[in-house]
């Protein structure tokens, strides 16, 4: 495999990338190199701000100095889409206009490459079409997770909505099918999560003390003989939250590979569920008047009219 080498470079931050992260923006200018690899230097400290070593959550202020280290990139990160893929995220377009749009995320695409995927959702838009080339997530989605995906095509409106995601004026809701009959008076689950990395690279989230505060609150739309369809709304955005906190309640989400129940995950594959049931059904920025949803994904009903047989 060809390796292209890049050479040290010195990156000083313009007015475009005021106040956002320093793996953001590493992740923004640096295309093709895995999300992973620009967290391992960074890590390292080979990645420096102004002369010093700095955290991946610092936020950037115009003038500031980055350094970045020597980086490879093989083809294999930057190969072209298959038509197939453009031709399937093409369908899934909600909302479009000239700095915004919003896409219903496919189950199955990774918003991002890294940790072994070399093409994910927003390096596939980027070339879709010539507008889309300098496109950037507003925020992420599990790989397994599909639904209302929002990505900025334009500095100013990026850094609008990640304003309102720091602050907390966001309102996120997803729909999930779980395990079990979920207890109608459980409608807040408050706990602590770490998020872990593991050797693979993957990240795997645990209940500890010395973790982050992670809300979310559940509303039941729906009751079978052995599922419940579930409204999920969180009030903070924590790696994996709604996973944890369905499986800490004991309800585990059908189809979660890393958190579920894999033996009721084998019996429910003879019912046709071949992938996580959890879906983001909307997303809504009251501050800034923007409010979008998108469908429920067919395999939530017809489950559910199974399991009522």
């Amino acid at each position: 495999m060809v390796n292209k080498l890049f050479p040290v470079t010195t990156y000083k931050v313009t007015e475009e990338y005021e106040g956002v992260r320093l793996d953001n923006c590493l992740i923004s200018r640096i295309k093709g190199l895995p999300r992973t690899k620009i967290y391992s230097i960074i890590r390292k400290g080979e990645v420096r701000v102004n002369g010093s070593r700095s955290k991946p959550s610092r936020r950037l202020t115009e003038g500031d100095k980055i350094r970045i280290p020597p980086y490879s990139v093989n083809k294999k990160s930057t190969k072209k889409i298959q038509e197939q893929s453009k031709e399937l995220l093409s369908k899934r377009f909600v909302f479009e206009d000239d700095s915004l749009i919003v896409i219903d995320k496919p189950v199955g695409i990774a918003s991002h490459g890294g940790s072994g995927i070399s093409l994910g959702l927003i390096e596939s838009l980027r070339q879709i079409k010539p507008k889309f080339k300098n496109a950037q997530l507003v925020h992420r989605l599990d790989k397994e997770t599909s639904g209302c995906i929002l990505v900025a095509l334009k500095r100013p409106i990026l850094r609008k909505l990640h304003k309102e995601l720091r602050e907390g004026r966001v309102e996120k809701e997803y729909l999930t099918i779980v395990k079990g009959h979920w207890p109608s008076d459980l409608t807040k689950i408050d706990l602590k999560l770490k998020k872990n990395q593991l050797r693979s690279g993957q990240r795997e989230v645990k209940i500890e003390e010395e973790g982050k505060r992670s809300i979310s609150h559940f509303e039941v739309i729906k009751k079978t003989k052995e599922l419940s369809l579930l409204k999920c709304k969180i009030l903070t955005g924590r790696t994996h939250q709604i996973r944890v906190h369905v499986n800490y309640a004991g309800h585990p989400i059908l189809g979660d590979l890393k958190y579920g129940d894999k033996k009721f995950n084998e019996e429910m594959k003879e019912k046709g569920v071949n992938r996580m049931l959890l879906h983001s059904y909307s997303i809504k920025f009251p501050k800034l008047g923007l409010d979008f949803k998108v469908n429920k994904p067919g395999i939530f009903q017809e489950l559910l009219k199974k399991s009522n047989e």
